[in-house]
């Protein structure tokens, strides 16, 4: 039997695209280039599968692709709001993410970013790059200190359980969450954690505030204006979940007129393009979407991406189906 034809929209780990080379008939973008609508919608109607990326915007107009022989989107990520789920069951397409894979090391970007901007790493290291320093001084570059202040997480799911802990056991934090579907009980007395009613109340509250929270309709622009202007004056807002969840201009404006401290920022609406007043302030930090930017991860999940896939070809249930 001919093996199922996989497209794999951006490059891979050389160890997951070899694993994929094994299972399937694969096509890679070898130049690694963004594809277009167009490109896309040709991979739909020549593959059997198609293995898209944050990076691919998989709308109705790219699932009206005709005709259709793509029957899974086995998806590089654990987020999937880029892919239209209804537009894709419409076309009886199967979709599935890669959970678990990615969570320890997101949540070490999500602490990451914290740790920097409290004790402003990236403004320290461009004044020694620059040739700027004269030497320590008492007063020089004061940050904020983090061990023992409060965390206020945004969305208790995997990566913010897994921020959670490394902050309490790790940096003596106290940790305030809400979500709508709280972690079991043991998980919030292992974390001496505290669940709030709203997320204005978490707001109020919390030194830092860190969003997990899905992107989509539901949480776009979630930290609005007015949610915004609820945090301490003092507080800083850290993002490593989705870049629409913030509304960008509302966060510019709190970080220009000293309202909130500082943030971290790992993701952005309408990535790659970054508004252009974060590139010139100090009080922000700003990466390039490096949640599950290592080898191990990286390689993790394509395994599990193509893991999903060959389930589907097996004629079993995929494990990570999300539709």
């Amino acid at each position: 039997m001919s093996k199922p034809k996989v497209v794999i929209t951006r490059r891979w780990p050389e160890a997951a695209e070899a694993r994929a080379k094994e299972l399937f008939d694969v096509v890679l973008n070898e130049d690694d280039h963004p594809m277009s609508i167009a490109e896309l919608q040709e991979a739909l109607e020549t593959a059997d599968a198609v293995c898209p990326t944050v990076s691919d915007q998989i709308t109705a107009e790219v699932l009206g692709a005709e005709p259709m022989k793509c029957k899974i989107l086995g998806n590089y990520g654990v987020g999937f709001n880029h892919i239209d789920l209804d537009a894709a069951k419409s076309r009886n397409l199967v979709v599935t993410n890669t959970p678990e894979v990615l969570t320890d090391c997101t949540a070490d970007i999500a602490m990451i970013l914290m740790l920097s901007v409290a004790r402003r790493i990236g403004e320290g290291e461009r004044h020694v790059r620059n040739k700027e320093w004269t030497g320590w001084r008492p007063t020089h570059m004061m940050g904020t200190k983090v061990t023992g202040k409060t965390l206020g997480l945004i969305g208790m799911g995997r990566i913010a359980r897994a921020m959670a802990h490394k902050a309490h056991h790790g940096f003596g934090m106290k940790i305030i969450f809400t979500d709508p579907y709280p972690p079991p009980d043991e998980i919030v007395q292992d974390l001496n954690a505290e669940s709030r009613d709203s997320i204005e109340d978490v707001l109020k509250d919390a030194d830092f505030v860190s969003l997990h929270c899905p992107g989509g309709e539901e949480t776009y622009h979630l930290l609005n204006e007015e949610r915004i202007k609820m945090m301490k004056p003092g507080a800083f807002l850290i993002n490593s979940a989705r870049g629409d969840v913030i509304d960008p201009q509302a966060l510019i404006t709190a970080l220009k007129n000293g309202s909130i401290a500082g943030a971290g920022l790992d993701v952005y609406e309408g990535e790659p393009n970054v508004q252009e007043e974060f590139l010139s302030m100090e009080n922000v930090v700003l990466l390039p979407h490096l949640g599950s930017a290592t080898i191990e991860t990286r390689v993790a999940m394509g395994m599990r991406a193509l893991d999903n896939v060959k389930a589907f070809f097996d004629g079993k249930e995929p494990g990570d189906r999300v539709a």
